[in-house]
Order: C-alpha cells, then structure tokens, then sequence
C-alpha cells in the first residue's frame, strides 16, 4: 500500500515537472519571416545580447544600433527586430538626443509598415534597464510592435502588460537565456 502511494506520488510529481518545463506562449504560430534586421530604440547596449540571442535562435540578421529608416529596404530584411531599453551612455556615443532618438524610432516604424515588415520587441535588460528613460523610449516603441520577448522582472510593475494589453502577444522569460525558445517559435 505505501509502495503504491509512493509510485502515486512519484508519477505526479514527474507529470507535474512536465507540465513546468514545457512553458506556454502567447504567440501560437510563427508570425516573422527570415532575415531580419535589428536595431535599438534608446541606444542599450543590450543589442549585444540580442545579436547572441539571435545567433542561436538560428535567425539571420543585420545589426545597425542607429539604422536609419533608408536602411530597412536595402537590407532585405523581412522582420524588424527592436531592443527595447535607454542609455544616456549609449545616446551619448552615439550623439544623439532622447528625441531625435524617438523620431528615429518613429521613422524606422513608419518605413517597417510600409515594407510590410514584421515589428518584434525584446527587453532583456529587466529591471535593472527600466526607468524614466527606458520608459520613453518603451511607450514610443510597443504599439509598433506585433509581438514582445520581455525578461519578466522587467515587467514587475505590468508596464509592458499595459501597453500591450490584448493587441500584442507578449511572452516573458525568467531570464535572458530564456528568450531563444520564443524567437525561434516567432520565425517561419
């Protein structure tokens, strides 16, 4: 009798595990066409990590950290892929304002829809890349997107929630590491 009881528990437990490790995402099917083009809205350098993110996802790319507009047709790409999150050290190598950085963002979008280009958004910087200024860049870039890849701690406060409401399927991830399973079910 405790022997069974222990098997019981035993399968439970192993059904249970399962059922953790095999995360549930808000995108159901793919929505992004290979290559894609990246960039960031507010100069973070967390595009790095995005690059690395990418690569193993198995996504072709091009990077430029401060595309232009122009830049998006000439690169073939399909899909727009955005690192969300500011840096007044990465606005100020890059000699740029908080604003100018924002009409930029805003022209890159503007030429993504006329291309027809998919917009992804990624925050992987969580918490520690929120803030007054994140958060300008964050407003101005979320309704662009169809589909946001957020660390979760970045979300503590729901503000990506908000701003995604029920118009943009969001996936969190525990941790940055966590982000390549959705990118890779994002892609056809």
């Amino acid at each position: 009798m405790v022997k069974t009881h222990v098997v019981i528990a035993a399968a439970i437990v192993l059904a249970c595990a399962g059922a953790a490790a095999a995360q549930p995402y808000a995108l159901k099917a793919p929505i992004a066409t290979k290559p894609a083009f990246l960039t960031t809205v507010g100069q973070s350098a967390d595009i790095e990590m995005v690059k690395v993110l990418l690569d193993r996802s198995a996504v072709p790319y091009k990077a430029n950290a401060q595309a232009k507009a122009g830049d998006l047709a000439a690169s073939g790409a399909k899909t727009l892929v955005v690192v969300l999150g500011g840096s007044t050290k990465g606005l100020g190598a890059a000699g740029i304002s908080a604003d100018a950085e924002i009409e930029r963002a805003k022209a890159l979008f503007a030429e993504a829809k006329k291309l027809g280009m998919t917009v992804i958004g990624v925050h992987v910087g969580g918490e520690a890349r929120r803030g007054q200024l994140s958060d300008t860049f964050i407003k101005a870039a979320v309704p662009a997107c169809q589909y946001l890849v957020v660390v979760a701690d970045g979300d503590k406060d729901g503000f990506f929630t908000k701003l995604a409401g029920a118009a943009i399927p969001m996936d969190k991830v525990e941790r940055m590491s966590k982000a390549v399973e959705p990118l890779q079910k994002a892609f056809k």
